[in-house]
């Protein structure tokens, strides 16, 4: 058995400070006690609007590569797509389109744990959707999905109240875990 940490790196496709997307990133993130564990701010990685235009007069910002740098790193990754009339968020697209720019494989071929939240009971399922269909041409490797409806229903004082979506995450966390030791090798 490998006793090396693996680094699990999570973001929210939110820029927002008040983020609900963060709070189940972070909340999962707890349940790596035995692991390296970083929690990334979208607004670390604020850039110019993506354009041809844009990328031809100062080419490729530094934070596209430091973002995928970090997701390479990585031997997991945990994010939870915040929603926006349907789609990514502006912020999180944005650091997207840069970072395609690179090349495509963004995530670095890592196991990811991609979940979405949002206030009302369809908790992201659009975003959610976009994402499962476009992060594998990015480089992920999706085990396990997870969509909490109702977040300030459902949430309170960073945990999930309802217990049946709990143990629901929660046995989705040890099934990526499980994932991430035997399909892994640590990275140095």
């Amino acid at each position: 058995m490998n006793s090396k940490k693996n680094r699990i790196t999570g973001f929210a496709g939110s820029n927002s400070s008040q983020s609900i997307n963060r709070k189940l990133v972070q909340y999962a993130l707890d349940s790596f006690k035995d692991d390296e564990t970083e929690l990334l701010d979208l607004n670390d990685f604020e850039m110019p609007l993506y354009s041809k235009d844009r990328e031809k007069e100062i080419g490729i910002p530094e934070k596209a590569h430091l973002f995928r740098r970090k997701m390479h790193e990585a031997n997991a990754v945990i994010c939870s797509m915040a929603e926006n009339n349907r789609s990514y968020t502006a912020a999180f697209k944005n650091i997207l389109d840069w970072c395609s720019r690179i090349d495509l494989n963004i995530y670095g071929q890592n196991p990811m744990l991609l979940m979405s939240t949002s206030p009302g009971k369809y908790g992201g399922q659009n975003v959610m959707n976009t994402a499962k269909s476009f992060f594998p041409k990015c480089g992920a490797e999706i085990i396990e999905t997870f969509s909490l409806p109702s977040f300030y229903e459902n949430f309170k004082e960073g945990k999930i109240t309802d217990e049946a979506l709990k143990d629901e995450l929660l046995s989705k966390i040890e099934s990526f875990k499980s994932s991430i030791q035997h399909g892994k090798k640590a990275k140095n």
